[in-house]
C-alpha cells in the first residue's frame, strides 16, 4: 500500500511539474498581465496540497530552475530563478505541512494557503537580498514590496480563488473514489 501511495505521489509531481513547465506558455499570450499571474505558483500549491510537503517543496525548487534551463534563460537564472526555487520550494513544503497538520475543514484550506504564499514570498525576499548582495545590486524594502505583492497582485488573487477550489474538488473527488472502492 505504501509503495502504491509513493508512486501515485512521484507520478502527480511529475504532472504538477510539468504544468509549472508548461503555464508560463499559456500566461505569457497575455503580455499586460502573463508574469503577474504567477502560473508557476499554482501547480506547485497544488503539489503540496495533494502530494505532501517533501514532493510540494521538490517540485516547487526543481520548477523554476528546468525551466530556466529548457527555455534558454526564462526566467533567467540568477537572480530570478534561483530566488524563484527557494521560493517556489517554501510554497510546497509550507502548503503541504500546513494542510497536513491543519484540520481538515474549509478554513483551514485557506489558512494554509495563506501561510505558504507569506512564507514563500518571505524567503523570495531573503534569497533575492543574499543574490542581490552577491551580484552587488540593491534589494530593498520598496522592491520587496512590489514584487512580493504589488506586481504579483492578480497571481494572489488567482491563488486565493483557484488552489482553495480545486483542492476541495481534489478531495471531494478522492473520498468519492475511496468510498465506492470499499
Amino acid at each position: 500500500m505504501k509503495q502504491r501511495i509513493r508512486i501515485r505521489h512521484m507520478v502527480l509531481s511529475a504532472l504538477f511539474l510539468a504544468l509549472a513547465y508548461v503555464m508560463p506558455f499559456l500566461t505569457g499570450q497575455i503580455p499586460e498581465i502573463g508574469s503577474m499571474l504567477c502560473p508557476m505558483h499554482i501547480p506547485v500549491l497544488l503539489c503540496g496540497f495533494v502530494c505532501g510537503w517533501p514532493w510540494g517543496a521538490a517540485v516547487g525548487f526543481a520548477a523554476p530552475l528546468l525551466r530556466s534551463m529548457l527555455t534558454g534563460g526564462f526566467p533567467p537564472m540568477f537572480p530570478t530563478a534561483v530566488c524563484m526555487a527557494f521560493e517556489l520550494c517554501a510554497y510546497g513544503a509550507l502548503a503541504g505541512a500546513c494542510y497536513r497538520l491543519l484540520p481538515r475543514k474549509k478554513p483551514f484550506v485557506y489558512a494554509a494557503l495563506l501561510i505558504a504564499m507569506l512564507g514563500g514570498r518571505l524567503v523570495w525576499g531573503g534569497a533575492m537580498l543574499i543574490c542581490t548582495g552577491v551580484s552587488g545590486s540593491a534589494f530593498g524594502l520598496a522592491a520587496f514590496a512590489a514584487g512580493a505583492f504589488t506586481n504579483a497582485l492578480p497571481g494572489i488573487v488567482l491563488q486565493i480563488v483557484l488552489v482553495p477550489l480545486l483542492v476541495m474538488l481534489i478531495e471531494r473527488i478522492s473520498r468519492s473514489k475511496n468510498e465506492k472502492g470499499r
